[in-house]
């Protein structure tokens, strides 16, 4: 058994650590003629339980009569993966498996979904409020039962003087904490039981603090076991859409484009009807249809009442304008991009591999009728079987072999090495990690890739991700009332948008670049759009040339619009990939990547290219992003581009790219 999820964190400070997410799918376990113990469980557990199935061939026929034969139910038609799905009783998965005409048989196991622990029951809003004569930070205890807050600990501006504060329930009218005295870097002691739901922290200086920024506070509230922490902010209004700064798109938005009919297919959980998303920048309907692949339907009705498949819409494509910012930028990175949500998970999360793949399989039938360049993956399955075994991986081969960009989160798995899911983990599409600019868009001193990021290689020897985008602390639109937002109510902004952390909403910042990109140039291959993104990546550096991080790790680097438009290249290892094999099955290949000693994934001449060192998180004094920041930063009359045996020439790159730039700038117009 194995878990398919999507790809979403929370967003806690620094390590932005994993947090619970009811949006779950449940994977399965691959048959050929044998039937994994865990049915023995399942019938155990209930006197005759039925499981879903996938039964592969090559007559689909064969199929469906097998599973008539022993009193099943067909339920999917997947000819993409040679397949048909079905209810059968779990008794019967042993006769089934041996049936004539049955290649290969996999088990949908869906037990019921526990409910995740979160880090901690205590958490505080992202934002808070400066008013005239106080903060306010809203608070919220998780727990069913009242908590003891142990402890605040707060630091302000001399400036502001003398601190008092106020803690009052806002469910309740139960006794509050009523203008303790606080001393500025030191704790103070509260024992005040907090009651379920939300509270009001009110902190009132002597002087006014509105004229300050919520980076001049710092504040720790502490239960016995663990503590809500008030996290870092944007400066400026807008500013919490700084993906297109941060992934290079701002150029290309200001020079006009939006990704105008350029259809991006969102295989998720729905779409909230709301004109941001169901609207372009023109104010025109954008929303070619919407099928339902758990219904197996064309469904008009546009919702999502579980949250996720909204946020990254809302990435992809938010055609609300950013304020104050002239000329125009809008809320997400392609405004005029058709979109075609596909729903394939349920409200809670719950759903079967076999929607996932009914679901690559209508937007590839459906390809050309609604010009379908880019689909969205934003979830992960634990890999258990070849890339070309697997179900899901055959069917993104055929979407791939269609002509369709296939965008893959990498999963939320990190650090561990060997945590890339599937079908991130196949070699033809786009695999997508996460980085984070710690709220400081514009310096890449701090930018880091946080430790949930998913490390490669993958199980057939392949770096991956491809390469990170911006995936950290991501503002976008979901439905209020939604499970995401029921959840995690402290993720509001003041302005409305919901903030999620994961490698979900890199993949869908890259969905949008792509947009853009074909949008220019329709004539790209998806292929050619790889090659573009992977070779004009912008790797971390340390100061002595070698890369911060592993391959496995930021794979080509962090990636950059403008870079892939003004200095990538259609040129690149991906061409070397046949896709037409793939899917035939006659192309199965394996990655450089081996194995050492101490289990540590490594490549040929490695220990020369990559630092030892594990990297900082948040600012570091060693890391930069990008051949020209790396040598822009260095002594040249005492430090060379990279120290003596480090196989890389960062003098003769950063040349080849001002040449690049030169010819570009030197061209003319048309």
């Amino acid at each position: 058994m194995s878990t398919l999820a999507t790809c979403i964190a929370s967003t806690n400070p620094e390590s932005i650590m994993k947090v619970p997410s009811r949006l779950l799918l449940i994977f399965s376990l691959l048959f050929s003629a044998n039937v994994s113990s865990d049915n023995d469980n399942v019938a155990a557990s209930q006197p005759n339980p039925t499981v879903q199935v996938l039964l592969q061939g090559k007559d689909p026929e064969k199929l469906r009569q097998a599973l008539r034969d022993f009193g099943g139910l067909v339920t999917h038609e997947l000819p993409i993966v040679s397949g048909v799905g079905g209810i059968i009783r779990a008794t019967e998965l042993a006769n089934l498996a041996e049936t004539k005409g049955v290649v290969r048989l996999t088990e949908d196991f869906n037990p019921p979904k526990l409910p995740e622990a979160r880090d901690c029951l205590l958490a505080g809003d992202l934002q808070i409020q400066l008013t005239p004569q106080s903060l306010r930070w809203r608070i919220f205890n998780f727990d069913t039962n009242s908590r003891e807050l142990k402890w605040l600990w707060t630091t302000w501006p001399r400036a502001l003087g003398d601190a008092t504060l106020s803690i009052t329930p806002e469910l309740t009218s139960s006794l509050t904490v009523q203008r303790l005295k606080l001393e500025s870097g030191a704790r103070s002691n509260l024992d005040f039981m907090l009651p379920p739901g939300p509270a009001l922290v009110d902190i009132q200086f002597s002087s006014s603090p509105e004229s300050l920024s919520q980076n001049d506070f710092q504040i720790s509230l502490g239960l016995n076991d663990c503590e809500a922490v008030l996290i870092p902010a944007y400066s400026g209004d807008g500013q919490d859409f700084y993906f297109q700064k941060e992934s290079g798109t701002t150029l290309l938005t200001q020079a006009g484009l939006t990704g105008s009919g350029i259809g991006v297919a969102i295989i998720d959980s729905g779409l909230w009807d709301i004109p941001a998303l169901t609207h372009n920048a023109h104010g025109e309907a954008r929303i070619a249809t919407h099928y339902n692949a758990i219904r197996d339907q064309i469904d008009l009705n546009l919702r999502d009442e579980g949250g996720h498949g909204s946020h990254m819409a809302s990435i992809i494509a938010n055609s609300r304008r950013v304020a104050n910012r002239d000329p125009a930028q809008f809320q997400g990175l392609a405004p005029n991009a058709v979109l075609i949500p596909v729903t394939a998970i349920s409200p809670r999360g719950d759903g079967d591999f076999m929607d996932i793949i009914r679901g690559i399989q209508w937007v590839t039938n459906n390809q050309e009728r609604f010009n379908i360049r880019v689909l969205n993956l934003s979830l992960t399955a634990t890999p258990r079987s070849e890339y070309w075994v697997d179900p899901m991986n055959q069917a993104v081969m055929k979407a791939w072999e269609a002509g369709i960009a296939v965008v893959v989160a990498a999963g939320n798995d990190g650090p561990d090495w060997g945590t890339i899911g599937s079908p991130g983990n196949n070699p033809y599409v786009i695999t997508v990690g996460a980085f984070t600019d710690s709220w400081t868009p514009g310096d890449g001193r701090d930018d880091y890739i946080p430790n949930f990021s998913s490390r490669g290689p993958t199980p057939e020897g392949f770096i991956k991700p491809d390469f990170v985008a911006p995936g950290g602390h991501i503002s976008g639109l979901i439905p209020p009332d939604s499970t995401l937002a029921m959840e995690n109510p402290n993720y509001f902004l003041t302005s409305g948008e919901f903030v999620s952390t994961g490698s979900s909403q890199a993949a869908a910042v890259v969905s949008g670049l792509i947009a853009l990109l074909l949008e220019i140039k329709p004539e790209l291959s998806n292929d050619d759009v790889k090659c573009l993104l992977t070779t004009s990546a912008q790797p971390a550096l340390s100061r002595t040339g070698k890369l911060a991080y592993s391959p496995f790790i930021q794979g080509a680097g962090r990636v950059n619009g403008s870079r892939a438009l003004t200095l990538g290249k259609t040129d690149c290892e991906q061409k070397k990939l046949n896709i037409n094999a793939a899917v035939a099955g006659t192309e199965r290949l394996y990655g450089p990547a081996e194995r050492l000693e101490d289990g540590t994934p490594s490549l040929p001449d490695m220990p020369s290219m990559v630092e030892k060192d594990t990297p900082t998180l948040g600012i570091s004094t060693d890391r930069r992003w990008g051949v020209a920041e790396h040598l822009e930063r260095l002594d040249p009359a005492t430090e060379p581009p990279q120290k003596p045996g480090v196989p890389f020439d960062w003098a003769a790159v950063y040349r080849e790219e001002q040449k690049q730039l030169n010819r570009l700038k030197a061209a003319p117009s048309n």
